[in-house]
């Protein structure tokens, strides 16, 4: 199944959670955030969170400096 991430077409097996997501991503355990549709999926509900063809993603990560 194909979805959104970052504006980026990313496929995927369907039945992929975000969690799923993130650890194939290889995204660090602390400072991501996560918005499906717009909506941010707080990082407890991301393994019960299933992603379906055709979901937007967008990937924050904490950037520290000045």
């Amino acid at each position: 199944m194909k979805i959104s991430v970052n504006n980026k077409e990313t496929e995927l097996i369907e039945g992929n959670t975000v969690a799923d997501l993130a650890r194939q991503l290889e995204l660090p355990v602390q400072g991501v955030a996560i918005a499906l549709h717009n909506r941010m999926i707080p990082r407890a509900e991301w393994g019960n969170t299933l992603l379906k063809p055709g979901d937007s993603l967008v990937i924050i990560k904490a950037a520290c400096g000045g």
